[in-house]
């Protein structure tokens, strides 16, 4: 099932991260993404921080939505234009649910893996991975279909990483290698006898000289080329049930070209 969800307030202010959604949308042209409509509520600069997370009724209203949708509808596969990675709890702990030998491989410089309580930002896009574990915020878990474990989180582009992440990460040994070695990834999920995947991708993920056109732009990365060399090795070697296109925030045909094979491959 293909997804249209373009939340922007588990970014706080969430600037461009809608229209950037939108933008990739009409790139693809495809009639059969399903959108999830967003919330009314106040956000942004006018919305309500509770539980140490900024824009938290919008956020928890528009994604219980996308929770009751994907329980409606059952489907076997999720591919989800986005929008801020704070929507990822809904898809991943769905899936997750559905295939108990899942992986999930996140493309992403950011380790999203915060308590709220950590968090200096207070926006949800940074701590879906915690989230997902069981660790976040209690309210949160009606939301969730399953919970992961630390085993099935494998990092690829991280390099931004907050000390309680840090300490989170060593905690269980995360996978979270400085650079990408895709040969051992695929030896790692072959040792845990992974099966099926899901690939979240947020364009930070990339070296801002590859791809500016960030909610982010931290320096270093991973290039274009090597993210869609990873991207085609995995889909050769697993099932991927899942996928998502993140946080991208250029309107502009042109400034989108770089990365369009990228969402070629995650999205068709």
């Amino acid at each position: 099932m293909k997804i249209y969800f373009p939340q922007w307030q588990g970014a706080g202010i969430g600037k461009g991260i809608e229209a950037g959604a939108k933008a990739v949308l009409e790139y693809l042209e495809n009639l059969q993404f399903k959108n999830i409509p967003l919330s009314e509520l106040p956000a942004g600069k006018n919305g309500e921080q509770k539980y140490h997370i900024n824009n938290y009724p919008a956020i928890y209203e528009q994604l219980a939505r996308f929770n009751h949708f994907l329980g409606k509808e059952q489907p076997h596969t999720i591919q989800t234009i986005g929008g801020d990675c704070g929507l990822e709890i809904v898809p991943v702990s769905y899936l997750n649910k559905k295939y108990p030998n899942l992986g999930v491989i996140w493309f992403d410089a950011h380790a999203d893996i915060n308590r709220p309580c950590d968090s200096t930002s207070c926006n949800f896009h940074g701590m879906p991975l915690r989230t997902l574990l069981g660790e976040g915020e209690p309210k949160m878990n009606p939301l969730l279909h399953s919970f992961i474990n630390p085993s099935q989180i494998h990092y690829v582009g991280l390099r931004d990483i907050d000390k309680a992440e840090q300490e989170r990460l060593d905690k269980d040994a995360i996978y979270h290698p400085r650079t990408l070695d895709i040969e051992d990834l695929i030896s790692t999920l072959s040792r845990k006898r992974i099966t099926h995947l899901y690939l979240h991708f947020d364009f930070d993920c990339l070296a801002p000289t590859e791809y500016p056109e960030t909610y982010y732009q931290v320096p270093e990365g991973i290039t274009i080329k090597e993210s869609i060399t990873a991207i085609k090795v995995l889909q050769e070697n697993f099932k991927v049930v899942g996928s998502s296109v993140l946080e991208s925030i250029t309107t502009q045909r042109k400034e989108l070209n770089p990365i369009t094979p990228i969402i070629d491959l995650l999205m068709k």
